[in-house]
């Protein structure tokens, strides 16, 4: 974990924004995102000059336009690899990475795994609406089974991929999830994510109110989202449900199983499994508890120190140049079997 410092002179939410026109169709979640990040931004303390915000193709990957940093806007999946080119060749740089469900984890499902794996310095904020809203309302592959869309008329046979599942999967040091009308959550997750050294993975569930509407509708409705939402919260019991009277834990002939109890009729808060953000293996058990039988899970499933792929890459760069010096490309291109054309 790195302590950012909190600035004397800060920038503020407008000094983040830009002139261009914001092109999202009214109501789509993006525009909460988006606020929630250009309020952020200014804590860090960060000059603008010295963020970057990456994007591949997608709705979501215009993000870089709305952003007053420096940004790429890069072509479909490869947002990863652009990221860390910026971050091998500068890492003082602050990188963020903005992509979809789409995005991400179709054409670019193989190359944020290496990102992931690697544990680039880099933040991934992946927007899940569970649908290809850009090219106009295609499944996707978090699309869930039997999902009716242009491209599957008679719904999808795919299995839906579980992001937070993939990532703890590809070894990404840091995994989490939020919402996007959840502003303090979002600002909460985003911080600690800035503060984590290595490749932060953040799913932000997102409502795509043209192609998707609703897709998150039982976790964001007030009369709902008590008994359907777990926050998750290091060091304390997994609780949710008004008043907190209902529970997460384990069970079956094993003990393996989770199960759902309700404090003081049949389990008590000393039965309720304790969240652990170090624990790899528990972070991917909660990742699994789906709906409708269970709560969705909010917040930071996985939060642990290793070391980063670029700090590794430049120490190779250093103890080469401290044995063979700094290097010449002119003399390297001149040397060895060469020869000149008269």
């Amino acid at each position: 974990m790195v302590t950012i410092p909190k600035p004397t002179n800060l920038l503020t939410k407008k000094d983040f924004q830009t002139d261009q026109e914001v092109r999202w169709c009214p109501g789509c979640g993006d525009y909460a995102i988006l606020a929630a990040v250009q309020k952020f931004m200014p804590t860090l303390g960060i000059p603008k000059e010295k963020i970057v915000f990456v994007s591949g193709i997608g709705c979501s990957s215009r993000f870089p336009y709305y952003m007053n940093t420096y940004g790429f806007h890069t072509i479909h999946g490869r947002a990863p690899a652009v990221a860390t080119g910026v971050k091998l060749a500068n890492p003082e740089l602050s990188v963020w990475m903005v992509s979809g469900d789409g995005d991400a984890l179709s054409i670019g499902g193989n190359h944020i795994l290496h990102l992931m794996r690697r544990n680039v310095d880099i933040k991934v904020m992946m927007f899940n609406n569970r649908i290809y809203g850009l090219t106009k309302g295609q499944y996707s592959p978090t699309s869930e089974l039997g999902k009716k869309t242009k491209s599957t008329p008679m719904g999808t046979v795919d299995h839906p991929l579980n992001p937070i599942s993939f990532a703890l999967g590809a070894e990404a040091s840091f995994v989490a999830r939020s919402v996007d009308v959840e502003a303090k959550h979002l600002e909460s997750v985003l911080e600690k994510a800035a503060q984590h050294k290595g490749t932060a993975f953040i799913e932000i569930l997102q409502n795509c109110n043209v192609f998707n509407d609703g897709a998150w509708d039982t976790i964001t409705d007030k009369a709902t989202k008590a008994d359907t939402v777990l926050r998750l919260e290091h060091g304390k019991p997994m609780l949710f449900g008004k008043d907190l009277k209902k529970g997460i834990k384990m069970g079956g002939l094993n003990r393996l199983t989770p199960e759902i109890v309700e404090i003081g009729v049949n389990g008590s808060v000393e039965d309720v499994l304790v969240h652990d953000q170090n624990d790899n293996g528990l972070a991917f058990l909660i990742s699994r508890l789906e709906r409708p039988n269970f709560p969705m899970p909010i917040g930071i499933f996985k939060s642990v120190e290793r070391p980063t792929y670029e700090t590794g890459v430049h120490a190779q760069i250093n103890a080469a140049r401290a044995k063979r010096g700094a290097g010449d490309i002119d003399a390297m291109l001149r040397s060895g079997e060469t020869w000149t054309v008269a």
